[in-house]
């Protein structure tokens, strides 16, 4: 009588190794990108109170001379409703957050926290001279690493 085969063989065995290394080999890079990703969500997340102000301040009329966008320094706007530029957090990843002349926000991530070195996410504010509305257009180093 002949008996019937049991387990595997180490072919088969060895092939279902190699699969796992090959998925492995895709899925560690992506995760890691993703988790690079919703780690700079904080420095995102830290543009939205100066976005609000700049928009107040561009729609009041404020912060517009020749229907162009001119926001005060830091320092001087106190008659505006754009604050001062916020400095770093003492805790997280958020570097500081900074509105220029031209409505041009910059954040940037700490360097050296998290495995982040510095990068920006820029948001320029237009202001459309037809509808009246401001739209931003994004920017920044944060764009070649997929994290923005």
């Amino acid at each position: 009588m002949q008996q019937a085969q049991k387990g595997f063989t180490l072919i088969e065995l060895m092939i279902v190794v190699a699969i796992i290394g090959i998925l492995a080999a895709v899925a560690v890079p992506a995760y890691q990108t993703y988790t690079m990703k919703a780690r700079f969500t904080e420095v995102t997340n830290s543009t939205a109170p100066m976005k609000t102000a700049v928009e107040g301040c561009i729609l009041s009329g404020n912060c517009l001379a020749a229907g162009a966008i001119t926001i005060p320094a830091t320092g001087a706007r106190g008659n505006t409703e754009v604050p001062d530029d916020i400095a770093a957090s003492s805790t997280g990843v958020a570097g500081g957050v900074t509105v220029s002349t031209t409505g041009l926000i910059t954040a940037t991530a700490k360097n050296g926290v998290n495995g982040f070195a510095g990068e920006t996410l820029t948001l320029q504010a237009a202001l459309d001279a037809t509808s009246g509305a401001v739209t931003w257009v994004r920017g920044g180093t944060c764009q070649a690493k997929s994290w923005c």
